[in-house]
């Protein structure tokens, strides 16, 4: 059963190493748009950097996937907006009191200070591209990450 285990875990972790998305597995997957991209703009999506002017592919080889695309226009034309996300952790604590026998019959009250965790996604970055190509973006500021103590004591 703990040969199983382990080779279950094993499975696990290389699946997830595997599916990560990088420069270099980017590169690889759009092997032909790489090597057409100037030299200039070779080096700067080999350190995942952006600049203004650079083509769609290049910015997916050298952010990847976006987490979401939105396409909107006016007068001037069409543009689309490719929308990053990072997470933001929430903590928050509270006071658990659990009674606990004792051998001579009576009980006592224990505290403890239980931490519960919850993630928030958010935009972290905005790329515009009009025709193709990059025509600006921008980092947003990541939320304030919540610290809450719970006023009250739980009991159980």
């Amino acid at each position: 059963m703990r040969l199983y285990s382990l080779f279950a875990l094993l499975l696990v972790l290389a699946t997830g190493c595997a599916s990560q998305s990088t420069v270099e597995t980017r590169r690889a997957e759009r092997a032909a748009a790489y090597a057409a991209l100037p030299a200039d703009e070779r080096a700067l999506v080999d350190q995942g950097q952006l600049r203004t002017g650079m083509g769609e592919d290049a910015v997916y080889i050298s952010w990847g996937k976006p987490a979401q695309v939105l396409r909107s226009g006016d007068a001037s034309g069409e543009r689309t907006t490719w929308l990053y996300q990072s997470t933001a952790t929430d903590t928050y604590h509270s006071w658990h009191y659990r009674e606990f026998p004792r051998h001579d019959g009576s009980s006592y009250l224990d505290r403890t200070l239980e931490t519960d965790y919850a993630f928030r996604d958010y935009v972290s970055a905005e790329l515009v591209f009009r025709g193709g190509k990059l025509e600006s973006w921008r980092m947003l500021p990541k939320p304030p990450e919540r610290d809450v103590y719970s006023p009250n004591p739980v009991n159980y």
